[in-house]
């Protein structure tokens, strides 16, 4: 059974939308309803329905703003509306669908799948990433896991040449040419890299050590086998002498 938040500064709509989604007593159920659209926040950063509708004129904050206060946004938001103008921007504001007032039961019943589904996919997308990252997790075929853009990328140690800081972000440099930007800092990803093939260097890089070609002691600097030429900090030299 699906459960539902309502926000709507208007009582009687609130009533009214209650009722209706009351007549669907074996598929959804009203877990909470508000008037104060703060009120509403404080609740939805402690609890996570299986959807939310949401009023969009509402004289504290309007239903778009909202949406950009929201933390928790793992679940799908449905815009209630005596507006018709209002549909193109709820559907660009992350809302799932619209629903014009006063509510007709066949569009609510056509929101209700749409719902199910959205929450159907968001569970079958959460249950693999577990998966991925539980299989990889195995130390028979155990990967270095990132998570960039929207999606997990598995790589073996030796296809990775060097990682560099760029402030809060990172770079991964593979053997192939490809660059990776991650949204990590670089002591982030040394958290991720395994100890016995991989070395921070400096403050701004680190190496794959099996990637070493030579390393010029008098320059302090290292040279992949890809030609990369990357700096050894004073600091780091002896560590990195003892690693070698």
């Amino acid at each position: 059974m699906l459960e539902a938040v309502i926000v709507d500064d208007e009582a009687k709509a609130l009533q009214s939308l209650s009722w209706e989604l009351t007549n669907f007593s074996d598929e959804i159920k009203v877990l909470a309803s508000f008037t104060d659209p703060l009120e509403a926040l404080v609740y939805l950063g402690k609890n996570t329905p299986d959807c939310l509708f949401l009023d969009i004129e509402m004289p504290t904050m309007d239903g778009f703003q909202f949406i950009q206060k929201l933390g928790n946004k793992s679940f799908p938001v449905v815009i209630t509306t005596a507006y018709n103008q209002y549909a193109i921007k709820a559907l660009k504001n992350e809302a799932i669908d619209y629903l014009l007032k006063p509510i007709d039961t066949d569009d609510l019943k056509d929101t209700i799948v749409k719902i199910k589904k959205y929450n159907t996919k968001s569970f079958t997308a959460e249950r693999l990433e577990n998966i991925l990252l539980n299989f990889n997790a195995n130390p028979v075929h155990k990967k270095i896991t990132f998570n960039t853009d929207g999606k997990l990328l598995f790589l073996e140690s030796e296809e990775i040449l060097y990682a560099e800081s760029d402030g809060n972000y990172s770079t991964i440099y593979l053997v192939d040419g490809q660059k990776i930007v991650l949204t990590k800092k670089l002591k982030e990803v040394n958290e991720l890299l395994p100890d016995d093939s991989f070395f921070r260097i400096h403050n701004s890089y680190i190496i794959n050590l099996n990637k070493i070609k030579e390393f010029l002691k008098t320059d302090g600097y290292v040279v992949l086998k890809s030609n990369h030429k990357i700096p050894v900090s004073r600091q780091k030299k002896s560590d990195f002498l003892d690693k070698l």
